[in-house]
């Protein structure tokens, strides 16, 4: 049994891998990356270290060869850039015979109006469309896409949001990666799709646990999209990033990202992180790298 993971030396590729090496032996995993030196870590532990770039698929013939399950983990860029990516990953491992495909796509993908929801219906329907047996793990937001906004807080400056009363199912990174180890590695999970939300939590009671992990009352200032943007640049978010932060508002003040499911709890055989206990580590680690 062959099992290959996409971008493994990303920041949710590098937690699988930690993950799956805990009960997989390392000869049975492959990673496919854009540029091996930096998997020169992976390959010392034993593992399969393959070149494979999404915009260049001549190269994910060999990346995919010989692999009976795989992890294609969501790139990054504009959405043009990540389906043609995604495309490119699905359309190899289909022609290199790979029994079972899990991908890491979005809350509630094939309705979300979110503006990221496009990439990742377009690559669900390549996936079924190849009629291999899959599993989407509909990731929802990582707690750590937040970190600006908690050092911000950690620094004396209110919770600033535009999102209004939406709520979001905020969970760590690890988690999420743990899930997907836990497909990747496991049976049964042919042609499903997991909704991995954590508990969903408008902006004012994440900041109100994040008030409790800190010791100290978080202000939350509810702003406009515009008054949010002017605000994103004076923080010094670069111009090109601050659309992207208010599409992202407004969906989950549409609701875009209220997802509740127990999915989490099937595929971990634990509850998700509480999410006073994964803001602990977060600040944990802010503070650490001080």
């Amino acid at each position: 049994m062959k099992m290959l993971v996409t971008g493994a030396t990303g920041k949710l590729g590098t937690k699988v891998l930690e993950t799956l090496l805990k009960s997989v032996p390392a000869s049975h995993i492959a990673v496919s990356v854009r540029n091996p030196e930096k998997a020169e870590g992976l390959r010392a532990r034993g593992v399969e270290v393959r070149q494979g770039d999404f915009d260049r698929p001549e190269t994910l013939d060999s990346a995919f060869a010989g692999v009976d399950r795989s992890l294609i983990i969501s790139a990054d860029g504009d959405n043009e850039t990540r389906i043609r990516q995604h495309t490119n990953a699905v359309a190899a491992a289909e022609r290199a015979g790979v029994q079972f495909i899990t991908y890491t796509s979005l809350a509630n993908a094939s309705e979300s109006s979110i503006f990221l929801a496009p990439v990742h219906r377009a690559t669900e329907q390549a996936i079924v469309k190849t009629g291999i047996p899959y599993s989407f793990l509909r990731n929802n937001w990582y707690l750590e896409n937040e970190i600006g906004s908690i050092q911000g807080v950690m620094a004396g400056a209110p919770w600033v949001t535009s999102a209004g009363s939406g709520k979001v199912g905020w969970a760590l990174r690890q988690d999420y990666a743990e899930a997907a180890a836990a497909v990747l590695a496991g049976d049964g999970h042919e042609n499903t799709i997991y909704e991995l939300s954590g508990k969903p939590l408008t902006q004012e009671e994440l900041a109100f646990a994040l008030g409790m992990v800190l010791g100290k009352e978080v202000t939350v200032q509810q702003v406009d999209d515009a008054s949010y943007a002017d605000i994103m640049r004076e923080a010094g978010v670069p111009d090109f990033v601050v659309p992207i932060l208010v599409d992202i508002q407004q969906a989950i003040r549409e609701g875009a990202l209220e997802v509740e499911s127990n999915d989490f709890e099937k595929l971990l055989g634990r509850p998700v992180t509480p999410i006073t206990e994964a803001l602990t580590q977060i600040v944990h680690g802010i503070t650490q790298t001080k």
